[in-house]
């Protein structure tokens, strides 16, 4: 694979433009998709960079053609990857079924929009719950939840990696707000930081190789028994590539937890309250699929209350509650702006009227 960075470098650019450049720096070969907001601009710098460097583009009729034919690519052997957003995203849940099943290592791109419509194209964070367990299968799929642009560039590369190591499909689940906004990130070459690129191979016409892939089966039993197969190695993985962030006190009166752009204004947040003198803690899923469970489990059994802060319903919230069931943890409490950014200060006020009135002798818990 040629280098694409001679040399580290800063760029100030979109959270859509560093996807394309960290997918050439991925190794990616070709990117299938359709047009839809806000997600545009990964197809229209992909197009302008791939002639440069030798790699492929198709634009299908339709959100459910370009899934199909992501599919299509990787199991003639290349590395190709989607980007999709909203009604996208549901259209795209039946390939990516498909993949689970056949264990085919495709990587998507999502940026989130607001739901549920055809039309909304604002932010929100409503696709938490469709990116980790959309389709008909058991969600055996891995999903990063990214906050700033250099984590869309250094996650972009885990994804293809993990992807292909794992053959299980792989999502960098973003959202309106990083895929429009610049901010500067460094950019480098995975293989001058030791990471050696997955190498691809094709899934189907090799000469003199006779290979099945299925999904679909004659017999509950058959069906079970591939299942049960796929299931053992997806817990394997989960525990190889789980990843969170845990900060701020470590017995605290009040746990912040909260993924993806929004854990930016949680972070400021924890940091402002603890500036203040309360204690606080902050806990954020990397990986939302895999979900880091015990991770959570340990900081909520130290803390007092917690308080879970997401642009959406209560679909981090059930993440959340379902890895902390039968536990003798705090109560959990919400913040929940569907379709609606959410500050620091925002945060604050909420967390303050959850905490002890009372101070903390001027303590600064750093």
């Amino acid at each position: 694979m040629d280098t694409i960075f001679i040399k580290e470098q800063r760029a100030f650019m979109t959270g859509n433009e560093v996807i394309a450049w960290a997918a050439l720096a991925a190794g990616a070969d070709i990117m299938y998709g359709y047009p839809i907001t806000p997600q545009n601009e990964i197809m229209h710098y992909w197009t302008r960079l791939a002639p440069k460097y030798g790699r492929g583009f198709l634009q299908t009729e339709d959100e459910l053609s370009a899934g199909f034919a992501t599919l299509g690519g990787v199991m003639a052997g290349k590395k190709a990857f989607c980007a999709t957003a909203g009604p996208g995203n549901v259209l795209m849940q039946e390939p990516i079924s498909m993949a689970e099943m056949m264990r085919i290592p495709a990587v998507w791109f999502i940026q989130q929009r607001g739901g549920p419509s055809t039309a909304t194209v604002i932010y929100s964070q409503q696709e938490t719950r469709l990116t980790c367990f959309g389709g008909n299968g058991e969600g055996l799929r891995l999903v990063y939840s990214t906050a700033t642009h250099q984590e869309i560039f250094d996650y972009t590369l885990k994804a293809f990696n993990h992807a292909w190591r794992y053959r299980f499909p792989t999502f960098v689940l973003g959202d309106g707000y990083q895929a429009k906004m610049r901010e500067a990130l460094t950019l480098y070459d995975p293989q001058t930081r030791g990471t050696q690129l997955q190498s691809t191979s094709p899934m189907l016409g090799v000469k003199g190789k006779v290979q099945h892939h299925r999904n679909t089966f004659n017999i509950e039993e058959e069906l079970y028994e591939t299942l049960s197969k796929h299931l053992a190695e997806w817990q394997q993985m989960a525990r190889e590539v789980v990843e969170w962030s845990v900060s701020g006190d470590e017995e605290p009166d009040l746990l912040l937890v909260a993924h993806g752009v929004v854990s930016r204004a949680t972070m400021a947040a924890s940091k402002q309250l603890r500036e203040k003198g309360y204690r606080v803690g902050h806990f954020r899923p990397i990986t939302l699929r895999p979900f880091p469970i015990t991770a959570l489990q340990e900081i909520a059994g130290k803390s007092q209350q917690i308080l879970v802060v997401e642009s959406a319903h209560g679909q981090l919230m059930s993440l959340v509650r379902d890895a902390l069931y039968g536990c003798s943890c705090a109560p959990v409490h919400g913040l929940l702006r569907p379709g609606l950014g959410i500050t620091a200060e925002q945060v604050i006020r909420q967390a303050e009227e959850l905490l002890p009135k009372r101070g903390y002798s001027g303590a600064n818990h750093s």
